[in-house]
């Protein structure tokens, strides 16, 4: 699998580059619901109620009065009629104002009645929020805010999945690398053991060197063994990050002998790293939080009204429709609203210092990384020399050995020297991947890798071996 491949593919099956996706979609989708938070709120619900009424009235005080009245226009009536008839009405008025206390005692001193009824109550409310003192606004910009950071966040997860995916593919190949050098130093102490035990059995060098020829051996193949663990580990840590069973990297470890570009060339983009997009999102929430707690100290104004769709079964004192025009304050608050907004401040502070320190610690980082990077291409550079000079000195005291001349000490430092040029040379490669790879993140450019490795004028071959 080549490296443009293996990076298809980890951007397909990466977990936390899906995970970072989905928290971005819901980001934006809350974003989106909360655009409509000008909009009235219009609800409908049904009410199935019965009740029971009770309704008194005290007579005690309207029937003293009506008898008052009474007497009072009984009283009134023999001044009324001719001389000859006064004497009559007086009589008659005597005897009905006799009466009449009997009469109005016989009326209730208070009246009682009790309604119960069972009522069925569908009605559609609506809400318009007015005014809110500003809260609608920061909910909506915070929201506005939350989408930016988590495309931010999403961005740095997938610049981090990418750079686990150069350390896993490249260092797989320089583990095949070592293991093939282990081995190569392995099969030539074999073959420098066989040629002393040759030379022992003729008598040409005496016991103890032959002794210290298998010493030399059996210890390269400890670190041939060691080399196959770590190569096994690379293969497996390789194949887990894509989702398969076994990966063969076909693109080669590589190095540019060409000096990188200044680094001044990689500093001035720290305005579009993810990092610094994730502090001025924060930034933004914490200024919107601001807004939201300055909110709570302020009146809200709405708008409202209710439609009884079933005016014919309503209550007594239920209204057909109503609607209306409302203030609310609150002048009493469970909440410190005057801390609440001090301590929001201290937040955007907060996070306003955090951005600033993003910055600065990418254009630090990003010197650094171009540091490494330079530091690197300079040792695989000087390296070329050291391997040519170690081969060629393995090759004449291994001919100095095989004419008695020379000695297994001679030889096995020869071949040590040869096998660390060789793991140097890639593991230096390695490290000007890495390094790149880290420079690259560092000035926002990690998707220009490919360019990179695509222009690389050295690339240390595939092994061909399992």
């Amino acid at each position: 699998m080549s490296f443009s491949a293996a990076l298809e593919r980890s951007d397909r099956v990466a977990p936390a580059l899906a995970a970072a996706k989905h928290s971005e979609n819901a980001a934006r989708l809350t974003e989106e619901s909360l655009s409509t938070l000008n909009r009235p709120i219009v609800t409908v619900s049904a009410q199935y109620v019965e009740y029971q009424k009770t309704l008194s009235l005290d007579l005690r005080g309207p029937r003293q009065d009506a008898l008052d009245s009474t007497n009072s226009f009984l009283n009134s009536i023999p001044g009324s009629v001719a001389p000859a008839f006064q004497a009559i009405a007086s009589d008659i008025v005597g005897r009905i104002s006799q009466a009449l206390p009997g009469l109005f005692a016989a009326l209730p001193s208070d009246l009682s009645y009790r309604f119960r009824q069972d009522v069925f109550r569908p009605t559609i409310q609506g809400i318009l929020p007015i005014y809110t003192g500003g809260a609608i606004s920061a909910i909506k910009r915070g929201a506005e805010a939350g989408t930016a950071l988590s495309e931010a966040r999403a961005r740095s997860a997938r610049d981090l999945t990418q750079v686990n995916l150069i350390r896993a593919y490249f260092g797989q190949l320089a583990a095949a690398s070592l293991e093939d050098s282990t081995r190569e130093s392995l099969e030539a102490l074999d073959s420098l053991l066989s040629d002393a035990i040759k030379l022992e059995m003729g008598g040409l060098i005496p016991r103890a060197r032959r002794l210290e020829a298998q010493v030399a051996r059996d210890a390269a193949e400890r670190e041939h063994e060691r080399a196959v663990l770590a190569h096994d580990s690379a293969r497996t840590d390789l194949a887990s990050l894509l989702e398969v069973d076994a990966v063969t990297p076909t693109t080669p470890l590589f190095v540019q002998t060409a000096p990188l570009p200044p680094s001044s060339e990689f500093v001035g983009g720290e305005e579009n790293l993810p990092q610094t997009r994730e502090a001025d999102a924060a930034k933004s929430i914490a200024r919107a939080s601001v807004d939201l707690a300055k909110s709570q100290q302020r009146p809200q104004a709405f708008a409202f009204g209710e439609y009884n769709a079933n005016r014919s079964n309503a209550l007594p004192v239920e209204p057909d429709w109503i609607v209306g025009v409302g203030v609310r304050y609150t002048l009493i608050s469970n909440i410190g609203r005057s801390r609440a907004v001090a301590a929001a401040r201290e937040q955007e502070a907060a996070a306003d210092e955090a951005a600033r320190g993003a910055r600065q610690t990418s254009r630090s980082t990003t010197l650094r990384a171009w540091n490494l990077v330079e530091s690197a291409r300079s040792s695989f550079v000087s390296l070329d020399s050291s391997l040519a000079a170690a081969t060629e000195n393995l090759r004449v005291q291994q001919i100095s050995f095989r004419e008695g001349e020379g000695t297994v000490t001679a030889v096995t430092g020869a071949e040590a020297a040869l096998a660390a040029a060789r793991t140097q040379r890639v593991a230096v490669a390695y490290e000007y991947d890495l390094a790149l790879a880290a420079l690259l993140t560092a000035a926002g450019r990690l998707e220009s890798f490919p360019q990179y490795l695509a222009q690389a004028n050295v690339r240390i071959p595939v092994s061909a071996k399992p």
